[in-house]
């Protein structure tokens, strides 16, 4: 049996972020969740607020990382980890890096994402609580559709 690299801090965590994926589905977002501890203690959270906000930059991860520089009066977050419910886009993972956050735990990946694991300047995990992450990505993407009236199947003319 493989060992389990995540504590029960990650799975509480991570399940916060997952909630906060929920609501900002609730809202018409793009359902993504964000957590960030430091020493032990939660000191910012985001969902993405884009729609709401009018912003391309509204993502849950740049939300909470301006929260925690609010809370620490820095913009350095050396030491702190960041759970997120999705892969980090390219956008946030130039915000991970120029903040020194210095662990990220993921749950999904994103294959349509550019950013890729390999350009990380920190430690890295992924895949804890992906199958509840994908499965609030996937209903919130299907009832998009269903609105919509778009099946998804894009073809190129």
């Amino acid at each position: 049996m493989a060992k389990e690299i995540f504590s029960t801090e990650d799975h509480e965590y991570m399940t916060q972020a997952i909630k906060l994926a929920e609501a900002a589905a609730l809202n018409g977002e793009v359902p993504i969740g964000a957590v960030i501890v430091l020493n032990g203690e939660q000191i910012a959270t985001g969902q993405n607020r884009m729609e709401e906000l009018h912003s391309a930059t509204a993502h849950a991860e740049i939300l909470a990382i301006n929260e925690a520089a609010k809370h620490l009066k820095n913009w350095r977050l050396d030491g702190a980890t960041l759970y997120v419910s999705l892969e980090p886009c390219q956008m946030c993972l130039g915000a991970i890096k120029n903040s020194r956050i210095s662990r990220v735990v993921f749950a999904a990946k994103d294959t349509s994402s550019i950013a890729g694991t390999a350009k990380y300047t920190c430690s890295v995990e992924n895949g804890l609580l992906e199958k509840e992450s994908v499965e609030i990505l996937q209903n919130f993407f299907r009832n998009v559709r269903k609105i919509k009236g778009d099946s998804g199947n894009k073809t190129v003319t």
